[in-house]
């Protein structure tokens, strides 16, 4: 009996061992997959990115999608019995980007079937007569929109030919009484460079309420109308961003335009200056937009090319949106000024209303 006893104890021992020892493997066996599991995490961790470059918006996307919204809206308006909206371009001397400026908005005319007629005018024209011209055209009612191509030649006062222009035509947006109107928050005719900034903000869902912008650049034909628009009164008759605004010019330091763009949520380049803008004034997530456009000459071809005011391979690794140049603000530029041509046109027709711009 005491042997057999014996054996028992024996027997539980030595299994309880086995349990125990495969216990002790089962555990060290888990402890060594989760091990390897957090050194992968560990791993991934510092060997991902922080965050993923910048979404590159496409302003030829953009303007394509609006194109198709003024040829929609041509038809409409010729199938009720209108006449077919006409824009007529004033171009004066030979600069070679006015008149490749000139072609790209009457290509943009024929697409969305507004008629366009382009009057050539040498370099030596005197005030009197384009004003005489301007004239003729504000009262040719075939003419609903009208535009005199900047720049023009250092004898001609622009601001007097700006202002020359009707503002019922002006389809730029430059007369005084469009501008007035643009600051008061009322509808007006808006110049197209801004209103095509507008558009690629709106339309790509980047927010403005009371986000900080950064405007580098103070013109009155572009700078200024920019910040207008997004800093002023979402409630009002020309809804604005609702944005705190910020606009800098040739007087502001580097540094301290440095200080203002690094808390800023959207950054407007707009000064005319390559590579103004660069990553290190840049903060995680803002979002840029580079108006600028510079002809610099290749380091590597030497041939012209065009930049932008923004470092945009730099300032790509660190935004959450950026436009490219070129292929950004400019093809909003001429799909905003053929929507300018379509209100010029309904306005002309209906001169007591004044159509709401599409905000």
């Amino acid at each position: 009996m005491l042997g057999a006893a014996a054996c028992l104890s024996s027997f539980r021992f030595s299994h309880l061992q086995v349990c125990i020892r495969s216990v002790t493997m089962a555990t060290v066996t888990s402890l060594r997959s989760l091990c390897c599991a957090v050194k992968a995490q560990i791993r991934t961790f510092h060997c991902t990115p922080h965050r993923n470059e910048a979404v590159v918006i496409s302003g030829r996307k953009l303007a394509r999608q609006i194109r198709q919204e003024a040829r929609h809206d041509v038809e409409q308006w010729v199938k009720s019995g209108n006449k077919r909206p006409h824009l007529s371009v004033i171009l004066v001397g030979d600069n070679p980007a006015s008149h490749s400026y000139v072609l790209n908005k009457t290509k943009a005319a024929a697409d969305v079937g507004i008629s366009s007629e382009t009057i050539l005018k040498p370099s030596s024209i005197t005030e009197e007569e384009i004003l005489d011209l301007i004239t003729k055209l504000n009262n040719d009612d075939n003419v609903d929109g009208l535009l005199v191509q900047l720049p023009l030649p250092e004898h001609l006062d622009e601001r007097k030919v700006c202002n020359a222009v009707t503002p019922e035509k002006d389809v730029d947006g430059f007369h005084v009484v469009n501008v007035g109107r643009m600051c008061l928050d009322q509808y007006s005719m808006l110049p197209a460079t801004p209103w095509g900034v507008w558009e690629i903000i709106k339309r790509t869902g980047i927010p403005t309420l009371g986000k900080n912008v950064v405007v580098a650049g103070r013109s009155k034909n572009v700078g200024m109308p920019i910040a207008m628009l997004l800093h002023t009164d979402g409630r009002h008759e020309r809804p604005g961003g609702d944005a705190t605004v910020t606009i800098s010019h040739r007087y502001t330091p580097k540094e301290q335009l440095k200080m203002h763009t690094k808390i800023a949520d959207i950054v407007v380049a707009a000064a005319g200056i390559p590579n103004l803008i660069t990553a290190d004034m840049i903060k995680e997530g803002a979002a840029v937009i580079d108006v600028g456009i510079n002809r610099v000459a290749d380091p590597v071809t030497g041939k012209a090319k065009l930049v932008g005011d923004v470092d945009f391979e730099g300032v790509r690794k660190k935004a959450s949106y950026i436009t490219p140049v070129p292929g950004g603000v400019g093809p909003m530029t001429v799909a905003m000024l053929m929507k300018n041509t379509i209100i010029a046109a309904k306005r002309m027709m209906k001169p007591k209303e004044l159509q709401a711009v599409a905000m």
